[in-house]
């Protein structure tokens, strides 16, 4: 289970487990139009977000033993989403490379920076004490967030610094991060025309 380059900056997935079937597909250069379904609606609020703020094109087709728990499913379309986001770079030619952005959700507030670095890296913090343990739309728990930033991170290989500087509420937390880390990946993965055919980087790779 590879992902498959469709040409330009698009790409797609389909990864199948015994826990899982998950298909991905993605434009980094749409207009943040998207298709979510993955059994578990409160990660479709989520992806949907992401899309928007990034204005990435998502498709996201996801089935699994949700009966059991969320946990493979939503772990599993990340890692599919990170595998296709990694590929859809390319050689990293001529992108930004860096992004930063604060997001407010009321009276939730998160940070997000990214590097698109090829070396995968998570520092995450912030959260409120317990909101790990809190059961949001009757199916994401908040101890998924991180888990999903995680494998989102290790697959794209990239690096990003998620924290909440600010939150009450489980869903404005959550979706206040979400929604920092779609407008950082919108800078980060956007063409500088400045750049012309340089990879942004001393090494001359990403």
């Amino acid at each position: 289970m590879s992902a498959e380059s469709l040409g330009g900056r698009r790409a797609r997935m389909e990864r199948v487990t015994s826990e899982s079937s998950v298909f991905v597909e993605l434009d980094l250069d749409g207009t943040g139009q998207s298709e979510i379904s993955t059994q578990v609606p409160f990660f479709d609020h989520m992806l949907t977000a992401l899309s928007k703020h990034s204005l990435i094109d998502l498709t996201v087709r996801a089935t699994g033993d949700v009966h059991i728990d969320v946990h493979h499913t939503v772990e599993d379309t990340a890692i599919t989403l990170g595998e296709v986001l990694r590929t859809a770079l390319g050689t990293k030619v001529g992108i930004r490379r860096f992004g930063t952005a604060y997001a407010p959700l009321d009276e939730a507030l998160a940070r997000a920076v990214v590097d698109i670095s090829g070396r995968p890296y998570l520092v995450h913090g912030g959260e409120p004490a317990g909101q790990e343990y809190h059961l949001i739309g009757g199916h994401f728990t908040g101890s998924m967030t991180r888990h999903v930033f995680e494998s989102l991170t290790f697959h794209a290989q990239i690096c990003a610094h998620i924290e909440v500087l600010s939150g009450r509420d489980p869903h404005h937390i959550v979706e206040a991060q979400f929604k920092a880390l779609a407008r950082a990946l919108r800078e980060a993965v956007e063409v500088d025309s400045r750049m012309g055919d340089q990879i942004p980087s001393t090494k001359g790779a990403l």
